[in-house]
């Protein structure tokens, strides 16, 4: 990781504020833990039986963002990206893909997300979580995005320190 240069959320905003500098902090985190390294390192997988890896993350998290904003929000049927069914393992098979392959979905799916985000007249616009047959708020789906990068993020702290032994935020 050559620099941090995250935006940390605000310590006063609105509610909606909040969240979205959360989310597009979190985001900036993934892409800084993959920062200066090959696409190799990128497939680097952690301790076996796992199949982990940074680049399995990207692409995972590709696949979070379709799934709870673009199929939430727009499309219901829409594919995922690495799977036709809904399977998200699939994401992380890492083996064949390439930083610019995963980056490039990564990124069009977040910039789809921030768009549908931006566009909603209120925090309570209703989608519908087609997995779960049921309505969900945007507020609800924004909270369960930042969880996932929340989460993958950790992983991504343990995955880039054994890749090179770079620790830190």
């Amino acid at each position: 990781m050559t620099s941090d240069s995250r935006i940390g959320p605000p310590c006063f905003g609105s509610e909606r504020e909040t969240l979205r500098a959360f989310l597009d902090y979190h985001r900036a985190t993934l892409a800084m833990k993959c920062e200066g390294l090959t696409d190799e390192e990128l497939r680097q997988q952690s301790m076996p039986p796992s199949t982990l890896s940074l680049l399995g993350l990207v692409r995972h998290m590709a696949e979070v963002e379709r799934a709870w904003f673009r199929r939430v929000f727009e499309d219901n049927d829409v594919p995922l990206v690495w799977s036709d069914e809904i399977d998200f393992q699939a994401a992380y098979d890492a083996s064949a893909s390439t930083r610019e392959e995963a980056f490039t979905a990564w990124e069009a799916e977040v910039a789809n997300s921030r768009r549908i985000e931006r566009e909603a007249e209120s925090l309570d616009q209703a989608g519908y979580q087609p997995r779960w047959g049921e309505e969900v708020s945007l507020r609800m789906v924004m909270v369960h995005v930042l969880l996932e990068y929340a989460r993958h993020n950790g992983h991504a702290d343990f995955l880039r320190e054994g890749v090179d032994g770079t620790v830190g935020a």
